[in-house]
């Protein structure tokens, strides 16, 4: 049996383990991390997926393994190392808060020379974020990954997903760097207050429009929908009204979404592609922690069926 196809759809950066203080003062622990979200839904949603990152060899970096299994993500693209886990203590989820903790942890140790022979050739579109880029380390490893796709011809998709270690000024020349290198893009309303200060949003989608004028981009504001441009053509896209049990994974989503969408159905318009972004992400909001959506699941939404 030959093997299975390489991943169109590369995903670079963090899978980490999500502690979760609960209303009762216990923790929880979820596999996570942006970038690992981000994958997972383009592979629920039928894409060849790869996750490329590293995880600890322990109870943590082994659920990480199953649940990428579980999910359909291409397991070559995933590396362990006997390392600490990347942790998030999540202490607050409406909204979320993370405090990140490994100093040493496996992530930093990702090896680019692990990935399966021919995954460049087979990738269409690479996904780079998360705190990752703020992981001065790490950040070395995967720059030079990016700049290699770019020069190739291949799609950089860019979503910061802003937290705490991105307010450190070594952050800034690399997300100015992913900025002038992507050709999709993706803000939160409170990516683009922490990353543009004093700026309001009009504003702050200009300089990112000036800066990364051929990028298509998608600004995510919750309940208050979202809006994508590329090129000229603006959609406004109303949120899906949805129970929310928490909002943690629903950015992920609409990601994930949007580009399992471009490369599902390139002639998908944008209003399409807008559409079913948002129900992805409705969809994670109605259920704990980062649920990856189904093509079933976004369907119903969309037909008005719950």
């Amino acid at each position: 049996m030959s093997p299975a196809p390489l991943a169109r759809y590369a995903v670079f950066g963090e899978a980490l383990t999500d502690m979760i203080r609960g209303t009762d003062g216990r923790w929880l622990d979820r596999p996570g991390g942006s970038c690992w979200n981000v994958a997972r839904v383009g592979a629920r949603l039928g894409i060849a997926t790869g996750c490329a990152t590293a995880v600890s060899q322990d109870y943590f970096g082994d659920a990480i393994v199953r649940a990428s299994r579980d999910d359909g993500l291409d397991l070559r693209y995933l590396q362990s190392h006997a390392r600490s886990p990347l942790l998030a203590m999540v202490t607050s989820t409406q909204p979320p808060e993370y405090q990140f903790v490994g100093d040493d942890s496996a992530d930093l140790h990702f090896d680019p020379a692990r990935l399966p022979s021919g995954w460049l050739d087979a990738a269409e579109v690479l996904h780079f974020g998360g705190i990752s880029l703020a992981r001065p380390r790490l950040a070395a490893t995967l720059l030079p990954i990016a700049d290699a796709a770019f020069e190739a011809g291949k799609a950089i998709a860019f979503d910061p997903n802003w937290r705490r270690p991105m307010a450190d000024p070594a952050y800034r020349p690399v997300f100015e760097h992913l900025l002038r290198r992507a050709a999709f893009l993706k803000f939160s309303d409170d990516d683009l207050q922490a990353l543009y200060p004093g700026l309001d949003e009009s504003a702050a989608v200009a300089v990112i429009r000036a800066q990364a004028p051929a990028a298509a981009l998608m600004i995510t504001r919750g309940v208050r929908g979202m809006t994508v441009f590329d090129g000229a053509a603006v959609v406004e896209q109303p949120a899906f009204t949805v129970p929310v049990v928490d909002t943690v994974g629903c950015g992920d989503a609409a990601m994930g979404c949007w580009i399992a969408t471009r490369l599902a159905a390139p002639n998908a318009s944008l209003a399409q592609q807008a559409a079913r972004a948002a129900a992805a992400a409705a969809v994670v909001a109605g259920h704990a922690g980062a649920y990856a959506p189904t093509p079933a699941d976004i369907d119903r939404l969309i037909a008005g069926r719950g």
